[in-house]
């Protein structure tokens, strides 16, 4: 038997180890499964949320990516981010009182940004690391009616995302291989492409809340770890359902192309917090457009790339014409360069 490669776990795998888990408590009212962000409890008069995520392929802003990326899970069942704990393993040999200092401001900054509270956790210092690993656990309310499952998706529903694709992975390229980055781009794009962990920004959650407060919507996710098309992937499998996506359509920014081109991978199976895939049925789309569209402010993009197929039916991409089905299987392309 073999080992298995860097990153999640194959889809059909995964679907059959979670399916052996029983749950016994009725309060559980979301559990673990395909295409779920976060398990949510009946708390009485509203719903918890609760998400655990950890942080692998950055060390750099490692605590500002490690709140917002939980936030987004939250904010991406239908609930409000409130309290959070981490767990912070250390590398022996290479942790200084500095490091952990500024970890710690980075955590505490971005929970304050998003009205957190930084409620506990656990700090250690670990052997057989070479870099830190932070693993967040974030919890959130929902009220009842608010809540989003990725189990409503249905036939002839559309797939939008929110501005574009490797979010994250623009950034953490950038910061990861700084002086190749500097050396080929410059100085200017290089500060573009580390700031895009704040503009075009990997939180979601004011998209979120604009689309859960305006519309009829009947699934969301925040795609990480494997990109955009094992997100979408991963929401269709959620409803038991097929998905065909229109490759052309999905929006790559400049400097993704260029850093994803560069090195040789795909800008679609690459980390993609800062994104949000929103489902909504076919006759819900000019008021989600609209969502988008009707303030003065700059938007983020908003962009149709597939629709929901029958039940049962493959996930698949066009592309020059020609649909291919695809089985993605969670390595996120990342790993190539790390």
């Amino acid at each position: 038997m073999g080992f298995l490669e860097t990153g999640k776990l194959d889809q059909y795998f995964l679907e059959r180890i979670l399916g052996k888990i029983e749950i016994k408590d009725k309060r559980v009212i979301v559990g673990p499964g395909i295409g779920e962000d976060a398990a949510v409890i009946d708390v009485g008069g509203h719903y918890l949320i609760v998400k655990c995520d950890p942080i692998t392929f950055t060390t750099d802003r490692i605590g500002w990516y490690v709140v917002n990326v939980n936030a987004n899970d939250i904010a991406a069942m239908g609930g409000d981010p409130r309290w959070f704990l981490v767990t912070m393993l250390l590398p022996e040999g290479q942790t200084s009182v500095q490091l952990i200092e500024n970890i710690m401001k980075d955590l505490e900054k971005a929970c304050d940004e998003l009205g957190v509270s930084l409620i506990g956790g656990h700090t250690e210092v670990t052997h057989g690391l070479e870099y830190p690993i932070l693993s967040g656990t974030m919890l959130g309310e929902a009220k009842k009616d608010e809540l989003i499952k990725n189990g409503s998706i249905g036939e002839g529903d559309l797939l939008y995302m929110t501005k574009g694709v490797a979010i994250e992975a623009t950034s953490i390229i950038a910061r990861e291989k700084a002086t190749e980055v500097r050396e080929s781009f410059g100085d200017e794009f290089y500060r573009r492409c580390i700031n895009f962990l704040q503009d075009p920004g990997i939180s979601v959650i004011k998209d979120a809340k604009r689309v859960r407060t305006e519309t009829e919507v009947t699934g969301m996710h925040d795609p990480t770890e494997g990109g955009i098309l094992t997100g979408a992937y991963e929401m269709a499998r959620g409803s038991g359902i097929g998905v065909r996506i229109w490759v052309k359509k999905i929006p790559v920014f400049e400097e993704t192309r260029k850093l994803c081109d560069h090195y040789g991978i795909s800008p679609f199976y690459c980390i993609a917090s800062g994104s949000l895939l929103i489902s909504v049925p076919s006759n819900d789309r000019d008021r989600l457009e609209r969502a988008f569209t009707q303030r003065g402010e700059k938007e983020p993009r908003l962009t149709l790339i597939g629709e929901f197929t029958n039940k049962g039916g493959p996930v698949c991409v066009v592309e020059n014409g020609k649909e291919r089905e695809i089985h993605p299987s969670g390595r996120d392309e990342l790993t190539k360069l790390m």
